[in-house]
């Protein structure tokens, strides 16, 4: 056995949502991290003391203990996973992963009990259901009743507002009562926010971006009061992911971003980052209302009760100490002009993209944060508006699209630099060969040319590849030497001033006239032929109605027995939601169940092959290939027909005009005609010119000839 163990799809339980991330055990540590968030939860193994296994909704779980009193539960195993990691488990850690059954009876009778941050409640020693006390947001109590009311999370469809317990009286301790003693367990492991006693520190008038306004920040051992003239914000520590501090790009001031799962909520609106505005040149002199012996306990050197310094470095350094998690900083990156981010528009509002060493983040309307990790390739596309700018297109895994636009073009090198560096899959959309994209990486991976240009190098290779195509499709290239793909490339580059050739303005000097008119005449000619030259549209297979019908697949074998069987066990189902249903239940069988299906499914096919066979042998299929190859060649009958009847009659218009006419007497001697019998007439001119032109060519030969 390895020293590590790694699954993926391991779902974790959140205030009564699913969120899913993987999980690895190896000898020091149990590592879980949630996909959605980043989040990553480090359990050391030395202070693992207890584990269960259990069958759960999400096929099995395992539930670990720590001797620090926290319990994590993990869903989403296999039951054939449970002899590895109980081996796993005896051999590195010491732990016995012991089966655990959950009670299925039903009944609403049973005994409550605390186990660390849990409420179990349990019937004849068996589990029921547990609550975990975080997702607790008030307890209230009443007659022999305990009403606990949870937090809401807006990813879950189906939200648990709130449980009764009926607690009876007791006879053995009359000095407590047994619904105040139920509600101090519930209320003592409880995520309730209870402003008692006083702040640590308050911090008077500071500027929010979102939510807007002027908020005083109360700073609380355990939350951010946050305390404006309209509203008020009570924010736990707990929901604290991420702080980021970051230089605005005039140097004078500084944001500083606290990243928050779940949001605050003000009616329908969610804030997922609270922003706060401060100016550099802002001192403030703080002190913490705390004793000197406190604070040294409490965050162990981090703060001082004195303090003083910039407004902004007071705020992080507080909220680093109580939330306990690092501060992002811009890295190693610099814009164009020096600063350490880029100006751009998201959503048609102005703001700032800051490439971290681990992510993007954009401030401030709407603020985004992108990890690495999340995002499945970026994108350089060519601004709609101007070619002095360009966008910047990230696409996540999950499917979503984020486009910066209005960026300078001048930042293109310096965030293309970045973006490779950084090893992210760039999404070249003129090309499809990988090749092409590696090399184009390659080859612009150092430029810091601020003539750099990498939509005019595109353009340039697209217009190679269409000059070798053509190359390879044409025969008679010697006659069309004029007509050259090549010179598209030639006026790109005369737009942006990069690579201007002076080969036009060489040949125009050197031949005259006449010569340039004669090269102008093939390029008509050319494009007449390629249009002859289309080839015709392939006609779409008929099905022949005479042959054996085509085997069904074993999913179709299975779905036609099992789907009255799906709408007995689910009243009302709608058809969409059947196919839904069957492609779960499909993907759910076992192998065995599948096996039967697919022979199923083998035998129809060598049936359908021996029908088949037997039908071409006897003639089948051929009668209407027949039919169609007939109607095929009387089309080109009547076509070749019609052609030569409309040429006689265009010789017998042209012959009876001896006199020829030049274009210039054609087009004065119509002029009062309509429009249509002008262009008819004028056509029929012009084939007769070119019919008697070649009359004359051929006939001194035939004299010649003729006197020999």
């Amino acid at each position: 056995m390895g020293d590590t163990l790694e699954f993926n799809e391991i779902y974790q339980e959140v205030k009564g949502s699913w969120n899913d991330g993987r999980l690895r055990f190896s000898k020091q540590n149990v590592v879980y991290k949630s996909s959605k968030t980043g989040k990553v939860d480090s359990i050391p193994a030395g202070e693992l003391n207890m584990a269960q296994w259990r069958r759960v909704c999400l096929g099995h779980g395992i539930k670990l203990g720590t001797s620090t009193g926290h319990i994590y539960k993990y869903d989403g195993f296999r039951d054939t996973d449970f002899e590895k990691i109980s081996e796993f488990f005896k051999a590195n850690y010491k732990l016995e992963l012991t089966e655990k059954d959950m009670c299925v009876k039903g009944w609403n009778w049973g005994t409550a009990k605390f186990s660390g941050p849990l409420l179990s409640f349990d019937v004849n020693d068996s589990t029921a259901f547990e609550v975990p006390l975080s997702n607790v947001s008030q307890c209230a109590t009443g007659k022999n009743e305990v009403t606990l009311e949870f937090h809401q999370n807006d990813d879950t469809e189906v939200s648990l507002m709130e449980v009764r317990f009926y607690v009876p009286p007791s006879q053995a301790d009359e000095r407590q009562d047994p619904v105040e003693a139920f509600a101090q367990n519930v209320l003592s492991k409880a995520d309730v926010i209870q402003a008692t006693g006083d702040a640590v520190c308050i911090f008077k008038e500071l500027q929010c971006l979102t939510p807007r306004g002027r908020y005083d920040i109360r700073i609380y051992p355990t939350f951010l009061h946050l305390h404006g003239k309209t509203f008020d914000y009570k924010i736990p520590y707990t929901t604290v992911l991420r702080l980021f501090l970051l230089p605005h790009k005039d140097q004078r001031q500084m944001f500083f971003v606290i990243s928050l799962d779940p949001p605050i909520k003000q009616g329908q609106t969610r804030y997922h980052f609270l922003i706060l505005l401060f100016s550099k040149e802002e001192d403030i002199n703080l002190t913490l209302n705390m004793s000197e012996e406190d604070v040294e306990r409490r965050f162990e050197g981090k703060l001082s009760k004195n303090m003083s310094g910039s407004l902004y470095e007071m705020v992080s350094r507080v909220m680093k100490a109580l939330v306990n998690r690092k501060i992002t900083v811009p890295g190693n990156f610099q814009g164009h002009s020096g600063a350490q981010c880029i100006t751009c528009s998201y959503k048609a509002s102005s703001g700032l993209l800051y490439p971290l060493e681990r992510g993007f983040i954009y401030v401030h309307k709407p603020p985004v944060h992108l990890r690495f990790e999340e995002i499945s390739c970026v994108n350089f596309a060519r601004g709609t508006t101007t070619t002095r700018s360009f966008d910047f297109e990230i696409e996540t895994k999950q499917g979503n699209q984020y486009t910066f636009s209005s960026i300078e073009r001048e930042e293109y090198g310096k965030l293309f630099d970045f973006v490779n560096a950084k090893k992210l899959n760039i999404k070249n959309r003129g090309f499809k060969e990988k090749k092409g994209m590696k090399g184009k990486i390659d080859e612009y991976s150092d430029s810091d040319d601020d003539q750099h240009d990498a939509y005019l190098e595109r353009m340039k290779a697209e217009g190679k590849i269409r000059e070798e195509g053509n190359d390879s499709d044409e025969s008679d290239g010697g006659s069309d030497e004029s007509f050259n793909p090549g010179e598209e490339d030639d006026d790109i580059a005369e737009e942006y001033d990069s690579n201007a050739s002076a080969s036009d303005s060489s040949e125009e000097g050197e031949e005259s006239e006449d010569e340039s008119a004669k090269k102008k005449k093939p390029k008509k000619v050319k494009v007449v032929k390629e249009k002859k030259e289309r080839k015709p549209r392939k006609e779409k297979k008929q099905k022949d109605s005479g042959g054996p019908k085509r085997p069904m697949s074993a999913y179709m074998l299975w779905l036609n027995s099992s789907r009255e069987r799906i709408k007995s066990e689910n009243p009302g189902i709608s058809i969409t939601e059947i196919s839904k249903k069957a492609g779960e239940m499909w993907r759910q069988l076992g192998k065995d169940e599948k096996e039967e299906w697919e022979t199923k499914a083998g035998e129809a096919k060598r049936q359908y092959d021996k029908a088949k066979k037997e039908y071409k042998e006897s003639g089948g299929g051929s009668t209407s290939s027949s039919k169609k190859e007939s109607k095929k060649s009387g089309g080109k009958k009547d076509d070749k027909k019609r052609k030569s009847a409309g040429g006689d009659k265009d010789r017998e218009r042209g012959g009876g005009n001896d006199s020829f006419k030049s274009k210039e007497f054609i087009e004065t001697s119509e002029e009062s005609s309509s429009d249509s019998d002008h262009k008819s007439k004028s056509k029929r001119k012009k084939q007769s010119e070119d019919e008697e032109e070649e009359e004359a060519v051929s006939t001194p030969a035939s004299s010649e000839e003729d006197s020999d």
